[in-house]
């Protein structure tokens, strides 16, 4: 008895251990799912509307393809993510294409962070973190060059669940 308890102890122990991470092992965590995403999909194609909220993408484990349109000064378009948790969300992209995320009511929200890399994946061109709040926002890209970008939404930390 006392070395069935004695196991269940150490194997909860070491569970406890693997669920908690550093910020750096997270992160880590967050951009290496956000980088399969971006590689392997699945995916959808989606095209950005040139002005409102436009099409909706999620944080759904989904690659959405987007296809920009034409706007002042090149390419861009908009999307809508409509946040059902209040959270941190990362939003990470296939190329440096300028983002700018809108609340409901089509106030600016900052990034907390922004950076057009990652070191765990060279196919992360941009990766934003930025707070949300229950309620659907606006995803603006552009302008820029590029005629589509690629974006993979997860929430911050979140990555528990299957790949097939």
């Amino acid at each position: 008895m006392k070395k069935k308890l004695l196991s269940a102890l150490l194997l909860s122990t070491a569970l406890l251990a693997v669920g908690c991470g550093s910020d750096a092992e997270d992160e880590g965590s967050v951009d290496e799912e956000g980088c399969e995403h971006l590689q392997k999909g699945p995916a959808v194609n989606v095209t950005a509307a040139a002005s409102g909220q436009g099409p909706s993408v999620s944080n759904n484990h989904t690659r959405y393809d987007i296809a920009l349109v034409d706007v002042a000064g090149g390419k861009g378009g908009a999307v809508s993510f409509a946040v059902a948790e209040a959270t941190d969300y990362v939003l990470f992209t296939s190329a440096p294409v300028p983002v700018k995320v809108t609340n409901g009511s089509g106030a600016p929200v900052e990034f907390e962070e922004s950076t057009n890399s990652s070191a765990l994946c060279s196919d992360i061109q941009g990766r934003h973190v930025v707070p949300l709040k229950v309620g659907t926002h606006t995803l603006t890209f552009g302008p820029s060059t590029l005629s589509s970008v690629s974006l993979v939404i997860e929430e911050s930390g979140a990555h528990d669940h299957a790949h097939e």
